[in-house]
């Protein structure tokens, strides 16, 4: 007999979540989104269209104060507990925020954190934890009216970290990821006319995609770009595509637009060019779409250099959008990269999206600033490193004239440094295609549009594999008027040009000289500007101005992305990677950019304006000037050059200088070469004699005023003169009766000095005013230096590892013997010294001889020896530090600093600062200030301006020297500038260097050149005059 059924029930199993979450789902990236589209506003009338003023346009702007709730997982609150707004107003638990707006950045969640490479959490592809796994609650309402109601209504958001989901008056509408790139929802059937709609968004700091979004940046979330609600008519353009077809010989074009509609219709275009005047008109009926091909005579190219915008204007029923075209062909030409039919070099520069205060959230007058001060330096082109920017910014590119690289929101840098395939586990991986590809879709279709953009980027270190390949495909499929670039693609399989980062000046150059190809080679990253450098730049753009092949680059990169902040004692200052408690983090890696976070300019970028100056002064040839014309399309009659003589004190004669018109034979057409003849020129007999030049704008354009300088140049005429004799008195030598250890040197004048006998050095400096009270300008003895601060450069690559394993920093002047006499132009005195550090057997042999008479001459010759000599010294001269200095005057490279890579934006003359003026506060300290290529200098007193000493090199090359108020030892010990200021002296540490290490680039490429680098293995003879 069977047992009768049990009647026990199972106890319920409960599952959390219950389900896989979209965030951690790669199958679902977007849910309920509308299809991507070009970025653009539909408006009422024509006239409203071709204002381009979107408040004018059929768009609501959702942006301003929204509420807001964090929780530290989307699974550590209830959605529904918080819907009703009225309630929600009430509570203490939801806080005002801006939108857009990034919420670590407005004092919400852990805070900012910083990573290069490494993922901030455990890496387990697709899947990102729960439990660490910030969620933002966003609310806000709007209202709509009853005319609404015959529309279409799109609520789309621009940008939001790093994956979301909407709801409206309790409606769920729909979830998206892609942190970069804009998502649109038709939220027609969910909204109220009349009364309040409840939008409720929820926010996930990480999902799936965040393994697709490892740039190089801060972690930052939330709705960081405009959310809109766009009111589409009944019957409407969805999309529309505009294509400019040049003919063969770049004169005649063909505008293609291709208008896709929800429904039939009729569109009329009308093309006007800059003056608002008809070119062209035509209306064609359609059933979803509707082709336009219309010929085009001859029209204005667009260019980085002429960025001519036309206006294309669609009416239907209903509505009107506006479009700005311009005209262009980007192509090969026998392998080299082209735009309407003339080779294009690139001078550019990557550009993250960043704010000091808002992180990524950018203001447009911000942004703007970016924009202007790249045109006023010379840059031509921007990387969008590493996802598609802000639109509002490939709006400027177009008006203001800079090539753009649009780069897919992609990188995956993190899963190569944890083991195993690091393609498998993405890029090479089928069940990833998809997410990969709708990177590309989402660019592509945004910004097909936009002249400005000539090379599409499949993303950023992501290595190489089958998913790259499928971007690849679709990019064509759509679009084949542009080249692709992707990096990680080393054989260029699936682009169209070779790309490499952070090669070196050799390795170019051999890519240069390979005898067969037929793809040209950019340099996607290069001259890492990280800190004080980059170093060497110039060698670069030579390379790509003599060899077809090569496209130019993009320096790594714009600007640091320090993040303002206050210290416990309220000192304000930019944050880098730990500094808000972020582990792990890669500390000051952040601060790599050409501006400040400030985003105004560092040396680095005034160097990088000089090595791409549009006008290249190459030499002088029988009293006439020869000029190249580094433009790619124009000539140079929209500039005026001026013209000076100068010598050391004065200024001999100026002109203006008469360039050849474009219209002459002589004219200077884009990459040639010209004479430029200054008629009322001579040439004095006067040593140390140069001739400067200045190219700048005749007019205003649209990003400088008349009078802007875009580029300068320097010829040395003469020689330089050598130092003066001593003129020699009769001294009297004194042994100092305190100690013996020191002797006393007198002599006519208001001066003598104390000389250390075991130091071997110059103690004492004594000058008087009024005959009676004597000073002692020095306040610390006179001694060698070999070791400079770190700078990020020289930490990042192995002549600062070398540096500190052969404990440079810890060298010392040691006596070996001491020896002095009277002779016949003064007192002079010996030492026989060893510059050493303790520990090793290496070390510097030093005879210096000191001369006393009106003046002091210091001659030394230097012999290295010994075993494990450091690689390099990172300078060689004299360190003292003087009081009450408060200004110095120099005859040589300035106003600014300069080293010997890093040196041809800065003209040799006269010039003159005070102290505090001549420090570069950089904002991880470290080396700066240096002023090279010095004749002499001169410290002066503070008060009354007199001179309190001063350095003469004659015609040695290449001396330099530095005044702070911070000695070595203070800035290589700080971390943050608000450390240094703490450490700031009353009297002023002065250096005075016959060499000096070059910079390179070595945090990321290239360490310092041959050339520029201060070898220790060499014996130096050299000599200074101190008055």
């Amino acid at each position: 007999m069977e047992p009768a059924p049990s009647t026990k029930r199972e106890p319920p199993v409960h599952v959390v979540p219950a389900a896989t979450p979209d965030w951690n789902n790669l199958k679902v990236i977007h849910r309920n989104t509308l299809p991507p589209r070009s970025h653009f506003f539909l408006y009422d009338n024509a006239k409203d269209a071709l204002s381009r003023d979107v408040s004018r346009s059929k768009s609501q702007l959702l942006s301003g104060k929204w509420r807001f709730q964090l929780s530290p997982s989307p699974l550590s609150a209830r959605r529904q507990d918080y819907l009703d707004y009225d309630v929600l107003q009430k509570s203490t638990e939801w806080h005002w925020i801006a939108v857009p707006g990034m919420w670590q950045c407005q004092g919400f969640g852990k805070g900012p954190q910083y990573t290069n490479i490494n993922f901030p959490f455990p890496v387990d592809p697709p899947r990102v934890p729960i439990d660490d796994n910030e969620c933002g609650r966003y609310v806000t309402q709007f209202h709509l009216h009853e005319s609404d109601k015959a529309h279409q209504l799109r609520l789309r958001f621009e940008g939001v970290d790093a994956a979301f989901t909407v709801w409206v008056n309790d409606h769920e509408v729909g979830y998206s990821q892609g942190s970069r790139n804009p998502s649109e929802f038709d939220v027609t059937e969910f909204v109220r006319f009349g009364g309040r709609n409840v939008l409720y968004v929820e926010v996930y700091q990480r999902c799936d995609g965040s393994y697709i979004e490892d740039q190089d940046q801060w972690w930052l979330s939330g709705i960081f770009r405009d959310v809109w609600l766009h009111k589409f008519p009944k019957t409407h353009i969805e999309d529309l595509h505009i294509q400019t077809l040049l003919d063969d010989n770049y004169k005649n074009a063909t505008l293609h637009v291709d208008v896709k509609l929800n429904d039939n219709a009729d569109v009329t275009l009308q093309l006007l060019d800059a003056d608002g005047k008809q070119l062209a008109k035509d209306t064609k009926s359609g059933e979803k779409s509707v082709v336009f091909e219309i010929p085009v005579s001859n029209p204005h190219k667009w260019s980085a250099e002429t960025p001519y915008l036309y206006s294309l204007l669609l009416e239907m029923d209903g509505c009107a959008l506006a479009e700005r075209v311009g005209f262009r062909r980007t192509e090969l030409i026998d392998g080299v990269w082209s735009v309407n039919g003339k080779p294009v070099k690139l001078r550019g520069t990557n550009r993250h999206e960043h704010h000091p205060d808002s992180g990524r959230t950018v203001p447009f007058e911000f942004l703007r600033h970016d924009l202007l001060l790249m045109k006023q330096h010379n840059i031509n082109a921007i990387r969008t490193s590493h996802y598609i920017n802000d639109t509002r910014l490939y709006e400027l590119a177009d008006e203001l004239g800079l090539w753009i690289l649009d780069e897919c929101d992609l990188e995956c840098h993190g899963l190569f440094v944890v083991g195993g395939d690091g393609l498998g586990f993405a890029s090479n991986n089928p069940d990833w295609e998809e997410a990969y590809v709708d990177r590309a879709r989402q660019m592509v279709m945004r910004d097909k549009n936009r002249p400005c953009i000539i090379l599409w980027s499949l993303g950023n270190e992501s290595g190489y594999g089958r998913n790259h390949a499928a971007m690849y495909r679709y990019i064509k499929s759509v679009d084949k008027s542009r080249l692709i670039h992707y990096e990680g693609d080393w054989d260029a399989e699936s682009t169209d040009i070779v790309s490499r980062m952070y090669w070196s000046v050799e390795g170019m150059e051999q890519f240069a000289k390979e005898r067969e190809w037929n793809k040209p080679v950019v340099l996607c990253e290069y001259v890492h500007a990280m800190g004080n450098g980059p170093g060497a730049i110039k060698e670069y753009i030579d390379l790509f101005y003599k060899y077809p092949r090569l496209m130019g680059g993009f320096v790594w990169e714009w600007a640091n992305h320090g993040l303002r902040t206050k210290n416990e004692e309220g000192e304000e200052y930019m944050a880098y990677g730990g500094d808000f408690g972020d582990d792990p983090n890669d500390y000051n890696f952040v601060l790599d950019g050409l501006c400040f976070s400030n985003h105004t300019p560092t040396p680095g970028l005034i160097e990088y304006k000089k090595a791409i100056e549009p006008v290249q002064t190459l030499g002088f040839e029988k009293g006439k000037v020869r000029i190249i014309n580094r433009y790619d399309f124009v000539d140079l009659d929209h500039l005026k050059c001026s013209w000076k003589l100068i010598i050391d004190g004065h200024t001999l004669a100026h002109g203006v200088a008469d360039i050849p018109k474009a219209t002459d034979i002589s004219g200077i057409k884009p990459h040639t070469e010209s004479l430029l003849e200054i008629k009322e020129l001579g040439i004095p007999s006067i040593a140390d004699c140069h001739l400067n030049l200045e190219f700048a704008l005749k007019t205003d354009s649209s990003w400088a005023p008349a009078g802007h300088v875009v580029a300068t140049g320097q010829l040395q005429l003469t020689p330089l003169l050598g130092l003066p004799q001593q003129v020699a008195l009769h001294y009297s030598m004194i042994t100092s009766p305190e100690d013996g250890d020191s002797i006393s040197i007198y002599g006519l004048g208001a001066q003598f000095w104390i000389f250390s006998l075991t130091a071997g050095a110059l103690t004492g400096w004594y000058r008087t005013k009024d005959g009676t009270h004597y000073e002692n300008i020095l306040t610390e003895p006179m001694r060698f230096s070999l070791f400079r601060p770190l700078t990020d450069n020289d930490r990042g690559c192995d002549f600062g590892r070398n540096w500190m394993d052969r404990r440079l920093h810890q060298a010392k002047d040691h006596v070996v013997r001491v020896s002095w006499s009277q002779q016949a132009n003064g007192v002079e005195v010996v030492v026989h010294g060893r510059i050493a550090p303790p520990v090793l057997n290496w070390s510097l042999e030093t005879t210096t001889t000191y001369t006393f008479s009106s003046s002091v001459r210091i001659r030394t010759h230097a012999k290295p020896t010994g075993n494990l000599l450091p690689r390099a010294w990172g300078r060689f001269g004299l360190v003292t530090a003087l009081t009450g200095c408060g200004s110095v005057a120099w005859f040589g490279r300035g106003p600014g600093e300069s080293y010997r890579d890093s040196k041809l934006s800065q003209l040799v003359g006269n010039w003159e600062s005070e102290v505090d003026k001549l420090w570069t506060e950089y904002e991880f300290p470290q080396d700066g200030g240096n002023r090279t290529d010095v004749r002499w200098v001169e410290f002066r007193d503070g008060t009354d301006g007199s001179r309190l000493l001063r350095a003469r090199w004659g015609d040695f090359e290449g001396a330099s020297f530095r005044a702070r108020r911070f000695s070595d030892q203070d800035i290589e010990k700080a971390q943050h500038p608000f450390e240094l200021r703490r450490q700031k002296r009353e009297d002023v540490v002065v250096h005075l260097d016959w060499y000096h290490h070059g910079l390179g680039t070595g945090s990321c490429g290239p360490e310092t050149l041959p050339q520029y680098t201060l070898d220790a293995g060499r014996e130096m003879e050299v000599e200074v005059l101190l008055d």
